[in-house]
């Protein structure tokens, strides 16, 4: 029997309908199914009292990639947003990511040389706290966020954010976690230092059913890949798969872990909540990781450039991950990683599956990066 299509690809998110399209360009007819009951996977958005919410968390698009920006700029116009979070501290609100704004309010200091100082005082105590006990390298991530920004910074900002994002003390995570903490000596808040940034007008899931909207692309949503499998992979002569690597080898090695993150949003009739699109609660007590306050990634306007009078909020809660959960964040610590290579060697020796994506891959994306990673691998398969 002759295929329908050229390529099934299981998963509607960003590499699977960025691949789609490159393919459907280039003459191939595709069939994109997805399990949920909308496109778009993790970056999906929905209308709520005229507001664009990121239902899967925030998602501010940021690239230096010349070639992935003039992609998507066919799909989407996009605006001018720039993320510059906010850090609340038992009430002290803090400029995000440290920088001068930061180190004023921490510290009192006005000029770069005196916030350098104050930085590097602190550093010192903290290295010569580890001489005396005999230790040359951070044994964990509290040790080495010390010697970066120094104990206030760390104390403040640092600590509870991210005990609450692990689930466990910063004594017990590894050190490697915090690789650098970027300090600037200016007054840019800009979070991201990329040439081209914003959010796409009208929200992310209008962006991605253009993508879509290609007379070779078929598109099934609401479809569970392995409940139909042997009737699906007979549709067409290569598969695209962007599902989880271990549920497509029926968990057979194990199976790998994520952290998830759990929403509660709600509706205020208030035209505004806190002023800013994030705001991170870096303190233990707070049980929230942050806040996201939706209108304010398209500057708390409607389509037609109306101040919208209500607000929709989300709190985010960090969660230790189950089979069955939504996967989040690839835990990429050395058990995983070996498990994850076990997998890889399975999908290796698949000669009909190409296997992408965050999921597919067990590797953290940025969205620009699975766009990226979409377009060459449509180069080298198409």
């Amino acid at each position: 029997m002759m295929a329908q299509f050229d390529y099934l690809i299981v998963g509607a998110g960003l590499y699977g309908a960025t691949f789609a399209r490159i393919a459907a360009e280039k003459g191939k007819k595709v069939l994109v199914i997805d399990k949920r009951t909308h496109v778009a996977g993790n970056v999906f958005t929905e209308e709520i009292e005229g507001i664009q919410v990121h239902k899967y968390g925030a998602h501010i698009f940021h690239t230096n990639i010349k070639r992935v920006w003039e992609f998507v700029q066919k799909y989407a116009d996009f605006n001018r947003f720039t993320n510059s979070p906010v850090a609340n501290y038992k009430g002290e609100l803090y400029s995000l990511p440290f920088n001068m704004y930061t180190f004023n309010k921490m510290w009192g200091v006005v000029t770069p040389e005196e916030a350098e100082k104050k930085i590097e005082e602190q550093r010192a105590d903290a290295k010569a706290a580890m001489e005396a006990e005999g230790v040359t390298e951070p044994r964990n991530l509290e040790e080495q966020a010390i010697l970066l920004i120094g104990r206030d910074i760390y104390e403040k900002l640092v600590k509870g954010y991210t005990e609450k994002q692990w689930g466990r003390p910063c004594t017990e995570l590894p050190a490697f976690i915090i690789k650098r903490l970027p300090v600037r000596l200016t007054f840019d808040n800009n979070y991201f230092n990329a040439l081209y940034q914003g959010i796409p007008i009208g929200g992310y899931t209008k962006m991605v059913e253009n993508m879509l909207d290609h007379e070779n692309i078929e598109v099934r949503t609401g479809v569970e890949y392995f409940e139909n499998k042997p009737e699906l992979d007979l549709l067409a002569d290569k598969i695209l798969y962007t599902g989880p690597i271990d549920a497509y080898f029926n968990y057979s090695k194990g199976t790998l872990e994520y952290r998830s993150v759990r929403f509660e949003n709600e509706i205020l009739d208030k035209p505004s909540f806190q002023g800013n699109a994030a705001v991170n609660y870096t303190d233990s007590e707070t049980p929230w990781t942050r806040i996201i306050e939706h209108k304010w990634f398209e500057f708390g306007k409607d389509k037609d450039g109306n101040d919208l009078p209500k607000t929709v909020i989300s709190r985010e809660f960090s969660s230790e991950w189950k089979l069955g959960d939504e996967p989040y964040y690839p835990v990429n610590d050395e058990k995983n990683s070996a498990l994850y290579a076990e997998y890889k060697k399975l999908a290796d020796a698949e000669d009909k599956v190409i296997f992408g994506g965050r999921l597919g891959e067990y590797k953290y994306y940025d969205m620009d990066a699975v766009i990226a990673a979409a377009l060459t691998k449509a180069d080298e398969t198409l």
